[in-house]
């Protein structure tokens, strides 16, 4: 399955569920890191990865 801790950066201690070898399917993380700027911009700091999650799926079916 498929949640929100995908959408999470590496630290330097912890490698994220992004750059593991198990997420090779995953990819057009640009797109994501897109909509996530765009909505940060306009709600600083209330807007989560789940809530990335749901809208980046929304604009995928739609686009």
């Amino acid at each position: 399955s498929c949640d929100a801790s995908l959408l999470l950066d590496s630290t330097r201690r912890t490698l994220s569920e992004k750059e593991a070898d198990k997420s090779f399917g995953m990819r057009n993380f640009r797109y994501i890191e897109d909509i996530k700027a765009a909505v940060e911009r306009e709600c600083p700091g209330v807007v989560s990865c789940a809530d990335i999650l749901v809208l980046s799926g929304r604009d995928g079916i739609v686009a």
